[in-house]
């Protein structure tokens, strides 16, 4: 169990990584002119995210760690680690955990993104169930899952709109 929850703190010290290259990004956006949008979900965005990682140790100290489940998981949940360090280096300045748009500047049609429109979710997807799983909190990534769905649903319709502007 120690481990685990140092896996999910290493995680929670990711997301402050994250946080403070999106506020430079933010800084930078908005002196460009950046226009933001889809203030409205963000709030339940971080809510969301927090409630993750709590989730993951509580209901972590009541279920077992099972080796075929936690390793594979474990391996899924890196591999989300290094798809979202990827999209976050190719956009660069572009990249936000905040929805803005420089007007001008081209679309990024590389690294991940010659592959996928919303690479970046994908890591979110694959880490929002794989985490949990690692220690069989298998609730946890149940709700996280079901409440991604439809915060996902508009965050990709509020990105689509405000690129296309």
């Amino acid at each position: 169990m120690v481990w685990y929850v140092v896996l999910v703190v290493l995680v929670g010290f990711e997301r402050v990584a994250e946080l403070v290259v999106s506020l430079r990004n933010a800084k930078w956006s908005f002196a460009q002119g950046g226009v933001e949008s889809g203030q409205g979900h963000y709030p339940f965005m971080v809510v969301l995210h927090t409630g993750l990682l709590a989730g993951c140790v509580v209901e972590a100290y009541f279920r077992p760690f099972v080796p075929a489940l936690g390793w594979t998981m474990f391996a899924l949940v890196l591999l989300s680690q290094a798809l979202r360090w990827w999209c976050i280096t190719v956009l660069g300045r572009q990249w936000n955990t905040r929805v803005i748009v420089v007007p001008g500047l081209q679309l990024v049609a590389r690294g991940p993104y010659k592959l996928l429109n919303h690479p970046n979710y994908v890591a979110v997807v694959i880490e929002g169930f794989a985490l949990p799983l690692v220690h069989s909190a298998w609730i946890t990534a149940l709700v996280f899952t079901a409440l991604n769905i439809p915060l996902l649903a508009v965050r990709i319709r509020t990105e689509e709109a405000a690129l296309h502007r």
